[in-house]
């Protein structure tokens, strides 16, 4: 799949607040720091389509890209950045989980994870929660580049391995660099694959 036009559409505090259209929407979500913004502009070939921070816990809002004119790119805020305020995180949380269980837009969450770390008890839990919740979702692992592509793999394996032990089914996942456009195509062609049996449907 080619992207010939992405463009920033919206920033919404609440899920009320989201386009109101039917088209069919992919959301992006990680922990702080994970490169979700350098992987959205990546995907898009866009460099500052999302904005990238060096802050941690910036995103606080929805924010709809639309692709295309067909369907979006949802960038959620990270989860579970220490140094926000109780209220803040709260609040973030409550977005954050009334998107994904109530939008009927979402077609697939991708949760991003840092390819360097062993498995983060806040990603596993969040994960668990999306399998519990029969949200429709894949893993991204990002940053391969920091790695190399042998530990990155073996790395990325591990960590799926790990979901074994109370996962009968694992989730898709895919290894991506925003540096140097690992995993571009794969991504791109699963939204793809996506949206053609959407049609079909």
């Amino acid at each position: 799949m080619e992207i010939n036009k992405a463009e920033f559409v919206i920033s919404s505090p609440t899920v009320i607040q989201c386009p109101k259209d039917s088209k069919a929407e992919y959301a992006f979500i990680g922990r702080s720091n994970v490169g979700k913004s350098s992987l959205i502009n990546m995907l898009c070939g866009r460099k500052n389509l999302a904005k990238t921070s060096s802050t941690p816990g910036k995103t606080l809002l929805i924010n709809h890209f639309i692709v295309n004119n067909q369907w979006y790119i949802v960038d959620l805020p990270g989860y579970g950045y220490a140094k926000q305020s109780k209220t803040t995180r709260a609040k973030l949380e409550q977005m954050i989980s009334t998107y994904i269980l109530q939008r009927m837009q979402l077609v697939n969450l991708f949760v991003l994870i840092d390819i360097r770390h062993e498995q983060q008890k806040i990603d596993r839990e969040f994960i668990d929660w999306l399998g519990t919740s029969n949200v429709p979702f894949s893993i991204v692992f990002t940053k391969a580049d920091k790695l190399g592509p042998v530990k990155a793999k073996q790395n990325a394996e591990k960590w799926m391995e790990q979901l074994e032990d109370t996962w009968e089914e694992l989730p898709v996942y895919f290894i991506t660099s925003a540096e140097k456009k690992t995993g571009r195509e794969e991504l791109l062609d699963y939204i793809d694959s996506i949206n053609k049996s959407l049609k079909e449907e």
